[in-house]
């Protein structure tokens, strides 16, 4: 009887112990280095306009009408609870068939030919929430958005290239326009 008890007990503090390092010290150490350090993406990448969340800048929106920029196209329809891509491949016929469709859609839309329009406008991220638009892509729909508002071309194109994002460390991924940020500083944009 000694030995088990005394391994029933060693058993019992091993317990203790491991669930206080892994259930309590290591999940809290790590909230607070993600509070102390990076506390806007901890929380979210959340922003507010007008003293209310209106998004996060990590997600992508869906934008309706001539007025607003448009992000890229949803897999998901834009619901980040089922995030994930098309699984189409290059081969894929409906694929095929989605984009010319897109692009048709998005040239007349944007009054330029099917060949100006940027790859990103008519495909869709691999997660269906990308927040960001390449440069192209925002410098496009600049005469649209600017011709619907009643503002000068000149000053939207102003905002979008205050809103281009560099490449992360300089050399990954692409120049961008993260949407969201675009069409709020849009929103607050006046006639001259």
């Amino acid at each position: 009887m000694p030995t088990a008890f005394r391994d029933i007990t060693r058993s019992l503090i091993a317990l203790a112990a491991l669930t206080l390092i892994c259930g309590i010290a290591y999940p809290v150490s790590v909230w607070a280095i993600g509070q102390a350090g990076f506390s806007d993406r901890a929380n979210g990448s959340l922003i507010e306009a007008g003293g209310r969340v209106v998004g996060s800048s990590l997600l992508g929106q869906d934008w309706k009408g001539d007025r607003w920029f448009h992000g890229r196209a949803s897999a998901v329809g834009y619901d980040a609870s089922g995030s994930g891509g098309s699984n189409l491949g290059p081969n894929s016929r409906t694929l095929a068939t989605q984009v010319k469709e897109r692009l048709g859609a998005a040239a007349k839309e944007d009054g330029v030919s099917a060949a100006q329009v940027p790859v990103d406008l008519v495909t869709t991220s691999a997660s269906g929430l990308d927040p960001d638009i390449s440069v192209a892509g925002a410098l496009i729909q600049v005469p649209r958005v600017a011709r619907a508002r009643g503002l000068a071309p000149a000053s939207v194109e102003r905002l979008v290239r205050s809103r281009v994002q560099e490449r992360t460390l300089g050399f990954l991924g692409t120049r961008r326009v993260n949407v969201l940020r675009l069409n709020i500083a849009l929103a607050g944009l006046r006639s001259p």
